[in-house]
């Protein structure tokens, strides 16, 4: 059974000696930015913390990197901010991350729709 979410935590900067407070088995993790409230990443792993920690989240990366690797979701970590959803396997946590995004969807949907028809009057 999946739990709740746990509070927002400020996303750590490994730069400055910072670790991840997240569960080190299964669960449900989302990373968003601080001021904006934007999702920048979201999704389930068998070690939540290594999933958060393994996140490219830094700028500061080389030319080389830019072209032939993973781009960085943001160019300051101390935009961002993390919270953590434990679960009790893998198949939980990606069954509980699938329906998650479904209602982010569903809610997302109502948001433009209610947008369109404000529009409209």
């Amino acid at each position: 059974m999946v739990q709740t979410w746990s509070n927002w935590k400020r996303y750590p900067d490994a730069h400055d000696g910072g670790h991840v407070e997240a569960p080190i088995g299964p669960g449900v993790y989302e990373v968003r930015h601080t001021l904006t409230g934007r999702v920048v990443a979201f999704g389930h792993a068998g070690n939540v913390a290594n999933a958060i920690s393994d996140l490219k989240v830094n700028g500061g990366i080389s030319p080389l990197q830019r072209l032939f690797g993973k781009q960085p979701l943001v160019s300051q970590v101390n935009d961002l901010e993390y919270r953590t959803c434990a679960a009790t396997s893998r198949a939980e946590a990606k069954t509980a991350a699938s329906r998650l995004s479904g209602l982010r969807q569903t809610a997302w949907r109502r948001r433009v729709d209610m947008g369109s028809s404000a529009g409209m009057r």
